[in-house]
Protein backbone atom coordinates (compact mmCIF):
# COMPACT_ATOMS: atom_id res chain seq x y z
CA UNK A 1 0.00 0.00 0.00
CA UNK A 2 1.45 3.55 -1.15
CA UNK A 3 0.86 6.85 -0.04
CA UNK A 4 1.40 9.62 -2.42
CA UNK A 5 1.28 13.25 -0.60
CA UNK A 6 1.36 16.26 -2.26
CA UNK A 7 0.68 19.91 -0.92
CA UNK A 8 -2.56 21.42 -2.21
CA UNK A 9 -2.79 24.67 -0.96
CA UNK A 10 -5.88 24.55 0.59
CA UNK A 11 -7.21 23.90 4.01
CA UNK A 12 -8.24 20.75 3.94
CA UNK A 13 -6.53 16.90 3.12
CA UNK A 14 -8.35 15.48 0.05
CA UNK A 15 -8.20 11.27 0.00
CA UNK A 16 -7.93 9.91 -3.25
CA UNK A 17 -8.29 6.15 -3.36
CA UNK A 18 -8.73 5.30 -7.06
CA UNK A 19 -8.80 1.25 -6.44
CA UNK A 20 -12.23 1.82 -4.82
CA UNK A 21 -12.80 5.18 -6.44
CA UNK A 22 -13.19 7.30 -3.39
CA UNK A 23 -12.64 10.49 -2.96
CA UNK A 24 -12.44 11.91 0.80
CA UNK A 25 -12.51 15.35 2.43
CA UNK A 26 -11.36 16.28 6.00
CA UNK A 27 -10.99 19.77 6.96
CA UNK A 28 -7.47 20.40 9.19
CA UNK A 29 -9.83 21.76 11.93
CA UNK A 30 -12.04 19.29 12.15
CA UNK A 31 -12.35 17.84 15.85
CA UNK A 32 -12.99 14.19 14.53
CA UNK A 33 -15.75 13.27 17.54
CA UNK A 34 -18.16 10.96 17.06
CA UNK A 35 -16.21 8.46 14.95
CA UNK A 36 -16.63 5.31 17.54
CA UNK A 37 -17.96 2.62 15.57
CA UNK A 38 -17.75 3.93 12.70
CA UNK A 39 -14.04 2.53 11.82
CA UNK A 40 -13.48 5.68 9.81
CA UNK A 41 -9.59 5.36 10.10
CA UNK A 42 -8.67 8.23 8.21
CA UNK A 43 -10.39 10.33 10.92
CA UNK A 44 -9.38 8.09 14.08
CA UNK A 45 -5.71 8.03 12.94
CA UNK A 46 -5.75 12.15 12.87
CA UNK A 47 -7.31 11.94 15.78
CA UNK A 48 -4.37 10.25 17.62
CA UNK A 49 -1.56 11.45 16.07
CA UNK A 50 -2.72 15.11 17.39
CA UNK A 51 -2.10 13.67 21.10
CA UNK A 52 0.95 13.24 20.19
CA UNK A 53 2.16 16.78 18.82
CA UNK A 54 1.00 16.09 15.60
CA UNK A 55 -0.63 18.97 14.41
CA UNK A 56 -1.84 19.20 10.18
CA UNK A 57 -0.94 22.89 9.22
CA UNK A 58 -1.47 22.85 5.45
CA UNK A 59 -3.38 20.68 2.73
CA UNK A 60 -2.60 17.29 0.99
CA UNK A 61 -3.78 15.33 -1.61
CA UNK A 62 -3.16 12.00 -0.80
CA UNK A 63 -3.47 9.21 -3.05
CA UNK A 64 -3.60 6.04 -1.85
CA UNK A 65 -2.88 2.63 -3.73
CA UNK A 66 -2.90 -0.95 -2.90
CA UNK A 67 -2.50 -4.10 -4.28
CA UNK A 68 -3.78 -6.09 -0.85
CA UNK A 69 -6.90 -7.88 -0.93
CA UNK A 70 -9.35 -6.29 0.90
CA UNK A 71 -11.60 -7.78 3.34
CA UNK A 72 -9.76 -11.06 2.92
CA UNK A 73 -7.69 -11.73 6.32
CA UNK A 74 -4.53 -10.29 5.11
CA UNK A 75 -4.63 -6.79 7.35
CA UNK A 76 -5.69 -4.48 4.36
CA UNK A 77 -7.09 -2.18 7.35
CA UNK A 78 -4.18 -2.41 9.56
CA UNK A 79 -1.79 -1.17 6.21
CA UNK A 80 -3.88 1.64 5.80
CA UNK A 81 -3.65 2.98 9.62
CA UNK A 82 0.45 2.00 9.81
CA UNK A 83 0.86 4.18 5.88
CA UNK A 84 -1.52 7.11 6.79
CA UNK A 85 -0.36 7.50 10.75
CA UNK A 86 3.47 7.42 9.27
CA UNK A 87 2.28 9.77 6.37
CA UNK A 88 1.15 12.33 8.96
CA UNK A 89 4.14 11.93 11.93
CA UNK A 90 6.64 11.97 8.51
CA UNK A 91 5.14 15.67 7.51
CA UNK A 92 3.59 17.62 10.38
CA UNK A 93 6.42 15.88 13.31
CA UNK A 94 5.74 14.68 16.53
CA UNK A 95 6.44 15.97 20.31
CA UNK A 96 7.88 11.88 20.55
CA UNK A 97 11.21 10.35 18.56
CA UNK A 98 9.28 8.76 15.37
CA UNK A 99 10.25 5.36 15.23
CA UNK A 100 8.76 2.48 13.63
CA UNK A 101 7.20 1.20 17.23
CA UNK A 102 5.95 4.54 17.92
CA UNK A 103 3.99 4.53 14.23
CA UNK A 104 2.79 0.98 15.09
CA UNK A 105 1.65 2.19 18.52
CA UNK A 106 -0.27 4.79 17.31
CA UNK A 107 -1.78 2.90 14.32
CA UNK A 108 -2.97 0.52 16.82
CA UNK A 109 -4.65 2.89 19.14
CA UNK A 110 -6.54 4.20 15.38
CA UNK A 111 -7.50 1.10 14.65
CA UNK A 112 -8.56 -0.65 17.78
CA UNK A 113 -8.65 1.58 20.86
CA UNK A 114 -10.68 4.70 19.06
CA UNK A 115 -12.95 2.59 18.07
CA UNK A 116 -13.65 -0.13 21.24
CA UNK A 117 -12.96 -2.94 18.45
CA UNK A 118 -11.38 -6.49 20.16
CA UNK A 119 -8.36 -6.93 17.80
CA UNK A 120 -4.74 -7.06 18.94
CA UNK A 121 -1.49 -5.18 18.20
CA UNK A 122 0.29 -7.99 16.18
CA UNK A 123 -0.72 -6.91 12.12
CA UNK A 124 -0.10 -2.93 13.61
CA UNK A 125 3.57 -4.34 14.67
CA UNK A 126 4.20 -6.55 12.01
CA UNK A 127 3.49 -4.21 8.96
CA UNK A 128 5.06 -0.86 10.91
CA UNK A 129 8.59 -2.66 11.77
CA UNK A 130 8.82 -5.06 8.98
CA UNK A 131 10.23 -8.51 8.95
CA UNK A 132 8.94 -11.37 11.44
CA UNK A 133 8.93 -10.16 14.92
CA UNK A 134 8.15 -12.42 18.22
CA UNK A 135 5.42 -10.10 20.10
CA UNK A 136 4.41 -10.22 23.71
CA UNK A 137 1.49 -7.84 24.17
CA UNK A 138 0.35 -5.77 27.47
CA UNK A 139 0.13 -2.29 28.55
CA UNK A 140 3.98 -1.96 27.08
CA UNK A 141 4.23 -3.99 23.89
CA UNK A 142 7.49 -6.09 23.84
CA UNK A 143 8.65 -7.41 20.28
CA UNK A 144 11.87 -9.71 19.25
CA UNK A 145 13.09 -8.92 15.77
CA UNK A 146 13.54 -12.20 13.71
CA UNK A 147 15.22 -11.39 10.57
CA UNK A 148 13.66 -12.23 7.21
CA UNK A 149 14.35 -15.90 7.57
CA UNK A 150 10.63 -17.86 6.36
CA UNK A 151 11.15 -18.01 2.12
CA UNK A 152 8.56 -19.63 0.47
CA UNK A 153 5.23 -18.42 1.72
CA UNK A 154 2.79 -18.67 -0.67
CA UNK A 155 -0.92 -16.92 -0.44
CA UNK A 156 -4.08 -17.52 -1.99
CA UNK A 157 -7.80 -15.87 -1.62
CA UNK A 158 -10.50 -17.42 -1.54
CA UNK A 159 -13.01 -15.12 -2.51
CA UNK A 160 -15.00 -15.42 0.67
CA UNK A 161 -15.31 -12.60 2.43
CA UNK A 162 -14.58 -12.90 5.60
CA UNK A 163 -16.36 -11.72 9.20
CA UNK A 164 -13.60 -9.62 11.76
CA UNK A 165 -15.14 -8.04 14.76
CA UNK A 166 -17.85 -10.38 15.38
CA UNK A 167 -15.89 -13.71 15.92
CA UNK A 168 -12.64 -11.47 17.33
CA UNK A 169 -14.84 -10.67 19.82
CA UNK A 170 -16.73 -13.64 20.67
CA UNK A 171 -13.23 -15.68 20.72
CA UNK A 172 -11.20 -13.53 22.60
CA UNK A 173 -14.27 -12.87 25.29
CA UNK A 174 -14.33 -17.32 25.62
CA UNK A 175 -10.91 -17.11 26.09
CA UNK A 176 -10.33 -14.78 28.54
CA UNK A 177 -13.19 -16.28 30.64
CA UNK A 178 -12.22 -19.57 30.47
CA UNK A 179 -8.47 -18.80 31.28
CA UNK A 180 -10.21 -16.71 34.64
CA UNK A 181 -12.08 -19.26 35.52
CA UNK A 182 -8.82 -21.54 35.93
CA UNK A 183 -7.03 -19.07 37.45
CA UNK A 184 -9.80 -18.78 40.17
CA UNK A 185 -9.55 -22.27 41.03
CA UNK A 186 -6.16 -23.04 40.19
CA UNK A 187 -4.44 -20.01 41.31
CA UNK A 188 -0.73 -21.41 40.45
CA UNK A 189 -1.99 -21.83 36.78
CA UNK A 190 -0.14 -19.90 33.83
CA UNK A 191 -0.46 -20.38 30.29
CA UNK A 192 3.34 -19.87 29.68
CA UNK A 193 4.17 -22.77 31.32
CA UNK A 194 0.75 -24.97 30.78
CA UNK A 195 1.57 -28.48 29.19
CA UNK A 196 -0.57 -29.56 26.64
CA UNK A 197 -0.95 -33.09 28.27
CA UNK A 198 -2.35 -31.96 31.22
CA UNK A 199 -4.84 -29.78 29.72
CA UNK A 200 -8.50 -31.74 30.11
CA UNK A 201 -7.44 -31.72 34.03
CA UNK A 202 -8.87 -28.36 33.97
CA UNK A 203 -12.04 -29.08 32.21
CA UNK A 204 -13.75 -30.03 35.59
CA UNK A 205 -13.99 -26.06 35.82
CA UNK A 206 -15.03 -25.42 32.91
CA UNK A 207 -18.62 -25.81 31.24
CA UNK A 208 -18.26 -27.29 28.21
CA UNK A 209 -18.71 -24.20 26.26
CA UNK A 210 -15.49 -22.98 27.12
CA UNK A 211 -13.12 -25.88 27.24
CA UNK A 212 -12.15 -25.73 23.44
CA UNK A 213 -11.03 -21.68 23.91
CA UNK A 214 -9.10 -22.79 26.83
CA UNK A 215 -7.42 -25.85 25.23
CA UNK A 216 -6.69 -23.18 21.84
CA UNK A 217 -5.54 -20.41 24.21
CA UNK A 218 -3.14 -22.89 25.52
CA UNK A 219 -2.37 -24.90 22.51
CA UNK A 220 -1.56 -21.95 20.26
CA UNK A 221 0.68 -20.49 22.94
CA UNK A 222 2.39 -23.85 22.80
CA UNK A 223 2.92 -23.91 19.35
CA UNK A 224 3.98 -20.09 18.94
CA UNK A 225 6.75 -20.66 21.14
CA UNK A 226 8.01 -23.87 19.65
CA UNK A 227 8.10 -21.36 16.35
CA UNK A 228 9.93 -18.94 18.13
CA UNK A 229 12.70 -21.59 18.93
CA UNK A 230 12.88 -22.26 15.84
CA UNK A 231 12.94 -18.93 14.02
CA UNK A 232 15.84 -18.23 16.37
CA UNK A 233 18.01 -20.57 14.92
CA UNK A 234 20.75 -19.97 11.68
CA UNK A 235 18.35 -22.09 10.16
CA UNK A 236 15.06 -22.57 10.80
CA UNK A 237 13.37 -25.94 9.31
CA UNK A 238 10.50 -24.76 7.03
CA UNK A 239 9.06 -28.31 7.47
CA UNK A 240 8.73 -27.90 11.48
CA UNK A 241 7.70 -24.47 10.52
CA UNK A 242 5.07 -25.43 8.12
CA UNK A 243 3.88 -28.41 10.46
CA UNK A 244 3.45 -25.56 13.44
CA UNK A 245 1.20 -23.73 10.85
CA UNK A 246 -1.07 -26.82 10.16
CA UNK A 247 -1.60 -27.21 14.16
CA UNK A 248 -2.74 -24.11 14.22
CA UNK A 249 -5.00 -23.85 11.50
CA UNK A 250 -6.20 -27.49 12.95
CA UNK A 251 -6.95 -25.52 16.52
CA UNK A 252 -8.44 -23.04 14.20
CA UNK A 253 -10.91 -24.92 12.80
CA UNK A 254 -11.61 -27.85 14.64
CA UNK A 255 -11.58 -25.88 17.99
CA UNK A 256 -12.57 -22.42 17.57
CA UNK A 257 -14.90 -23.62 13.90
CA UNK A 258 -13.45 -20.33 12.66
CA UNK A 259 -12.32 -21.84 9.09
CA UNK A 260 -14.30 -22.05 6.02
CA UNK A 261 -14.72 -25.24 4.37
CA UNK A 262 -13.40 -23.83 0.89
CA UNK A 263 -10.34 -22.97 2.62
CA UNK A 264 -10.11 -25.96 4.37
CA UNK A 265 -10.36 -28.07 0.68
CA UNK A 266 -7.62 -25.63 -0.72
CA UNK A 267 -5.09 -26.50 2.08
CA UNK A 268 -5.38 -30.34 1.32
CA UNK A 269 -4.87 -30.02 -1.72
CA UNK A 270 -1.93 -28.18 -1.74
CA UNK A 271 -0.74 -30.37 1.14
CA UNK A 272 -0.93 -33.08 -1.04
CA UNK A 273 0.63 -31.16 -4.17
CA UNK A 274 3.91 -30.81 -1.50
CA UNK A 275 3.42 -27.86 0.62
CA UNK A 276 5.14 -27.71 3.76
CA UNK A 277 1.93 -26.59 5.73
CA UNK A 278 -0.43 -23.85 5.82
CA UNK A 279 -3.49 -22.09 7.77
CA UNK A 280 -6.56 -19.85 7.41
CA UNK A 281 -5.29 -15.91 7.96
CA UNK A 282 -6.94 -13.02 9.88
CA UNK A 283 -9.96 -13.36 12.11
CA UNK A 284 -11.52 -16.31 10.25
CA UNK A 285 -14.55 -17.39 8.36
CA UNK A 286 -13.35 -16.59 5.08
CA UNK A 287 -10.62 -14.83 3.41
CA UNK A 288 -7.24 -16.63 3.02
CA UNK A 289 -4.75 -18.70 3.23
CA UNK A 290 -0.93 -19.12 3.42
CA UNK A 291 1.56 -22.24 3.35
CA UNK A 292 4.96 -22.30 3.24
CA UNK A 293 6.12 -24.45 0.44
CA UNK A 294 9.61 -25.39 -1.50
CA UNK A 295 10.73 -23.22 -4.14
CA UNK A 296 10.77 -26.52 -6.66
CA UNK A 297 6.81 -26.95 -6.07
CA UNK A 298 6.03 -23.37 -5.92
CA UNK A 299 4.17 -23.37 -9.39
CA UNK A 300 2.48 -26.88 -9.26
CA UNK A 301 0.81 -25.67 -5.64
CA UNK A 302 -0.53 -22.27 -6.87
CA UNK A 303 -2.09 -24.21 -9.74
CA UNK A 304 -3.02 -27.24 -7.22
CA UNK A 305 -4.81 -23.75 -5.11
CA UNK A 306 -6.50 -22.89 -8.13
CA UNK A 307 -7.99 -26.10 -8.90
CA UNK A 308 -9.44 -26.18 -4.86
CA UNK A 309 -11.25 -23.12 -6.18
CA UNK A 310 -8.63 -20.71 -5.01
CA UNK A 311 -10.16 -17.17 -6.53
CA UNK A 312 -6.13 -16.07 -7.02
CA UNK A 313 -2.60 -17.49 -5.23
CA UNK A 314 0.69 -15.97 -5.71
CA UNK A 315 4.23 -16.21 -3.83
CA UNK A 316 4.59 -13.54 -0.98
CA UNK A 317 7.89 -12.43 0.27
CA UNK A 318 8.14 -10.94 3.86
CA UNK A 319 8.03 -6.61 4.25
CA UNK A 320 10.84 -4.41 5.51
CA UNK A 321 8.03 -2.40 7.18
CA UNK A 322 6.59 0.98 6.26
CA UNK A 323 9.32 3.08 4.45
CA UNK A 324 9.64 6.58 2.91
CA UNK A 325 10.73 5.72 -0.63
CA UNK A 326 11.45 9.44 -1.92
CA UNK A 327 10.81 13.27 -0.64
CA UNK A 328 10.23 16.72 -1.87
Amino acid sequence: MTFDGRKNGKTYFEIAMPDIQEVRIIQLNDDFEGIIGTHDFLLSGLRVVKRYGCIPSEGFTVTITSDIPINAGVSSSSALNVGWIHFLLKTFGASEEITPELIAQLAYEAEVVEHNSPGGKMDQYTIALGNTIYLETGQKSKFQPLGSKMKGLILAESGISKETIGTLKNTRILAEKAIKKVTQHHPSFAIEKAILSEISNYNTVLEAELQPYFYAAVANHFITHQALIEFQKDAPNEVLLGTLMSQHHSILKEQLQVSHLKIDTMLEAVIRAGAYGGKIVGSGGGGCAVVLAPKEKEEAIIQAFLQAGAKAAYPVSISNGSLVTHEA
